[in-house]
């Protein structure tokens, strides 16, 4: 039983660092990082867990998520705004075209992406 919870603790540790990380960098989703974190922080620490599902930043996605399997208009248009901006930066500062079409690729999948997520009325 420790062994299985010291292994959700180190996942969900590993993945709020990628999560947070994934804030400033585009090619990191933000979003599936801090859900598997609530996954797993809720099988290994009650504390960690607490922490995350009532952080300012997280708390309302995480929530809406749990519960409903959907995101508010808000929310979600945030999401889509943030996302393409770091992508756009991104673009903007690799100077190798092909990497570019690459970026621009990846944003186009994740804003579908994110657009096919339902809202909630």
């Amino acid at each position: 039983m420790a062994l299985r919870r010291g292994f959700f603790l180190i996942i969900g540790l590993c993945s709020l660092v990628l999560g947070l990380i994934g804030i400033a960098l585009p090619l990191l989703p933000t979003v599936p990082f801090i859900l598997l974190s609530a996954f797993c922080f809720a099988r290994s620490n009650d504390r960690l867990h607490n922490w995350l599902v009532t952080h300012p930043w997280f708390a309302e996605g995480i929530h809406q998520w749990q519960s409903k399997r959907a995101l508010s208009r808000p929310l979600k248009k945030k999401a889509m705004i943030m996302s393409a901006l770091s992508f756009f930066i991104s673009i903007i500062i690799v100077p190798l075209v092909w990497v570019k079409i690459m970026l621009l690729c990846m944003m186009l999948v994740l804003l579908f992406f994110l657009w096919q997520i339902p809202e909630l009325e």
